[in-house]
């Protein structure tokens, strides 16, 4: 049987003066409400002119540009589609790393992980609100009761770095991961198939939630920098 193609709904048509950049940002959006995954093929070009009310030539722009940020691949003969996940506030700069194996690739990004946690856990403690200290303990819980139930805290772990960046006020900390997003989250999926993967790191988010909250900058950086340098330890004990 024919596979069926991807319905546009959701898509909607485009004011007359909108052109590249609006079709880009039209197209990863929908693609980010849609939940497409690397792999996932777009609808037909007919289709998407149609729905967006636009030319041809201004859709295969939009597609060219997303295609040279390694967002799309167009392939002769058989459609577009998505090379990476994209979110509409990172289509611009898509940050991605080449490396000879997953050891090598997470000791890189881990590397700029170090500058950016660091800084944004002085940030936080120095910034934070009320607010800010409630959604970090919640989840904070939420991590913890994952990391007793399931041996591993995955989502729930990154979910709570993201309450950090938030707490830092500054909102180039959270565009900086989700540039990196594809590949920070490898940290969180079980690397190596180890599912003790930095488990020895667990006990430092409560003490680095601790500083953050009495608002103790030297404090969050040093336990930032604990949780940090076992996943280090670890991924250079677990590669093969």
């Amino acid at each position: 049987m024919p596979e069926s193609p991807l319905h546009t709904a959701g898509l909607n048509a485009l004011p007359q003066q909108s052109r590249s950049r609006q079709i880009m940002d039209a197209l990863v959006t929908w693609i980010d409400e849609r939940g497409l995954k690397p792999g996932d093929r777009l609808p037909p070009e007919r289709d998407l002119t149609a729905a967006l009310k636009v030319g041809r030539s201004s859709l295969r722009e939009a597609v060219s540009q997303l295609s040279a940020l390694g967002v799309l691949e167009a392939r002769i003969g058989s459609g577009t589609y998505l090379k990476r996940r994209v979110t509409p506030g990172t289509h611009y700069m898509p940050l991605t790393v080449t490396a000879d194996g997953l050891a090598e690739a997470l000791l890189m990004t881990l590397e700029v992980r170090r500058g950016i946690e660091i800084e944004a856990s002085i940030a936080a403690a120095r910034r934070r609100t009320a607010d800010d200290i409630v959604r970090m303990e919640v989840a904070l819980n939420e991590m913890e009761s994952a990391h007793k139930t399931e041996g591993g805290s995955g989502k729930a772990d990154f979910a709570y770095h993201m309450t950090i960046y938030d707490a830092a006020h500054n909102p180039l900390f959270r565009q900086l991961l989700e540039q990196m997003r594809d590949i920070v989250e490898r940290f969180w999926e079980q690397p190596f198939d180890r599912p003790d993967f930095a488990a020895r790191s667990f006990p430092f988010h409560r003490t680095l939630f601790n500083a953050i909250r009495d608002g103790d900058a030297e404090a969050a950086a040093a336990e930032t920098r604990k949780i940090l340098d076992v996943v280090e330890e670890d991924i250079r004990n677990m590669r093969p």
